[in-house]
């Protein structure tokens, strides 16, 4: 599970107005996740066993792979009030193709031309559509269907995709902005507001799990696809919903640095990573500190070892700035936010 998706939109705003800056990912072996006027916090952490890592200031920076598989998959995935697709069977399959032509890197190039090049969400969701050759489905269909999307970019050009795709399939969709996960949730429940609303398989398993079995009930999302889903789908039955084919598109918790960082040191993964520096400086939320998909997972699963912690905010502006300004060495950001450069 990462950081709420609601936190998201401020953040991509400011982003593409303040600065935009170009991430690559890097993956190891091949495979393929403030200070200073910055308006941040700092906080000690402590020593390093191994050789401290100044951090080094650049414009550009890279995603480093999270080849222990620490963060919770996050895939695009449809969500659906049973009711509204009871006995039809083209609605499913017509999301399903959506799922499918989608990935992490044109996500991010979603992102792109509408957080950075301020195009529309409608013009980039008819462009995507035409080009994946998806505006011509041989299924048809008819009758009304709304789609709800959250409040932001991401959320909103994903349902204008879907709604695109039904459209051309002969129903009559259209795309409302409904608010946060709280909100909209329990009205994509009761299905009269909405039917459809594209989600985060493991942001919605947890948020479905605690709803349903408690605040305190234990997490059943995690770095396994199938077995999140799987988890997804029981949960969904109990409050009514069913979910189409989860996309390889995902919209996660990733740590970056600066390109200049990486090729001074020679890391493309956060095991290399551990291994080649002490003494980091991480920037991120003030809730890093406590969750253990953040900092404490850092220190446990990869032996990451920080000198300070800097409390900035959850992929925006702040980490980013603090991150090419020098001022930490490692931030945390999303991996498909719209200023990442797709790796090749």
């Amino acid at each position: 599970m990462k950081f709420p998706r609601t936190h998201l939109s401020l953040p991509r705003a400011l982003g593409a107005a303040v600065a935009v800056v170009g991430l690559t990912f890097l993956t190891a072996c091949g495979e393929p996740g403030s200070a200073g006027g910055s308006g941040g916090s700092s906080t000690s952490t402590g020593g390093s066993s191994v050789a401290a890592c100044e951090a080094v200031p650049g414009d550009e920076l890279v995603v480093l792979d999270d080849d222990k598989r620490l963060q919770t998959v996050d895939n695009i995935i449809p969500a659906i009030n049973a009711a509204a697709v009871e006995g039809d069977d083209t609605i499913v399959p017509l999301l399903d193709s959506v799922s499918a032509a989608l990935d992490t890197d044109t996500l991010i190039s979603l992102n792109k031309a509408v957080d950075v090049d301020r195009r529309t969400s409608k013009e980039v969701a008819e462009e995507f559509v035409a080009d994946a050759g998806l505006d011509a489905p041989e299924q048809s269909g008819s009758g009304k269907i709304v789609i709800g999307a959250a409040d932001f970019a991401e959320s909103a050009t994903l349902g204008t995709i879907y709604a695109t795709v039904l459209n051309a399939a002969g129903y009559d969709a259209e795309v409302t902005t409904i608010g946060n996960r709280e909100t909209y949730l329990p009205a994509l429940e009761d299905g009269k507001q909405v039917q459809i609303i594209p989600e985060y398989v493991g942001t919605l398993t947890e948020f479905i799990n605690k709803d349903v079995n408690g605040a305190d009930a234990e997490a059943v999302a995690s770095s396994d696809l199938d077995g999140t889903v799987e988890a997804l789908t029981g949960l969904g039955e109990e409050i009514g919903l069913v979910f189409g084919q989860p996309s390889p598109a995902q919209d996660q918790n990733a740590f970056a640095v600066t390109k200049a960082f990486a090729d001074e040191h020679g890391v493309a993964s956060l095991s290399e990573l551990a291994e080649a520096c002490g003494g980091l400086v991480l920037g991120g939320p003030p809730e890093c500190t406590e969750r253990p998909f953040c900092q404490p997972g850092l220190e446990e699963t990869y032996g990451l070892e920080f000198a300070e912690f800097r409390s900035l905010d959850a992929g925006g502006p702040l980490t980013k700035s603090a991150l090419q300004q020098g001022e930490v060495t490692l931030g945390l950001v999303f991996s498909s936010d719209g200023s990442l450069t797709p790796s090749e």
